[in-house]
């Protein structure tokens, strides 16, 4: 089965104060549905806790972390240790390092049910990663909006993430701009989106 695919056509998402490219499908459509089927059913999915204004808060998304090392990675006051790399993960972080020309240690998944699932506005700076390293995020299963807002100017940049695409944020981005998953209406299917990113050890 060919399992990726050769794509020069890469938009440069932001228009200024950092670098997001997205390279949308790198993946055939048989490969991104036989991936899309394994993280669904394989994966060591949890439901995802986080402090919000001192309360501690359960979310339906549900989320897994995977490392190259038993790392810890805390956010929202939440402190998670990850698990060792699967063969289809490894093959999966490789496939992110050939298109992004850059190496990743750890991957945080999040399992979106449906179109009532999303992500507030965030920024992935924890001290832990490394600063303005890269972050390759990829997309299995329903499209949905991903959005960019200026943490100064408030400007704000949205794409659709297509099944199987990759998206790449690296240098300033992180310091400068925001980002977030919006809820929709849209669909009610899942999405799976693996975020490949560099614990600094």
């Amino acid at each position: 089965m060919q399992v990726s695919e050769t794509n020069l056509n890469i938009q440069q998402v932001l228009p200024y104060d950092g670098t997001v490219n997205y390279y949308g499908n790198i993946f055939t459509e048989a490969a991104a549905n036989f991936y899309l089927d394994y993280l669904l059913h394989s994966i060591d999915w949890q439901h995802d806790q986080a402090f919000i204004f001192g309360k501690l808060i359960t979310t339906k998304r549900k989320v897994a972390w995977y490392g190259s090392d038993n790392f810890s990675y805390t956010y929202s006051k939440i402190t998670k240790h990850a698990l060792l790399w699967t063969p289809e993960l490894l093959a999966l972080k490789h496939i992110a390092e050939m298109h992004s020309g850059h190496t990743y240690n750890s991957c945080l998944l999040n399992l979106y049910h449906n179109g009532a699932e999303g992500m507030a506005w965030h920024s992935d700076d924890e001290k832990m990663l490394e600063k303005n390293g890269a972050i390759a995020s990829l997309s299995f299963g329903a499209e949905r909006k991903f959005a960019f807002k200026h943490k100064q100017s408030k400007q704000t940049v949205s794409l659709a993430l297509a099944h199987g695409s990759l998206l790449v944020m690296k240098d300033t981005t992180q310091a400068n701009w925001l980002h977030c998953l919006p809820p929709t209406t849209k669909t009610s299917t899942p999405r799976v989106n693996l975020t490949f990113r560099t614990i600094v050890v």
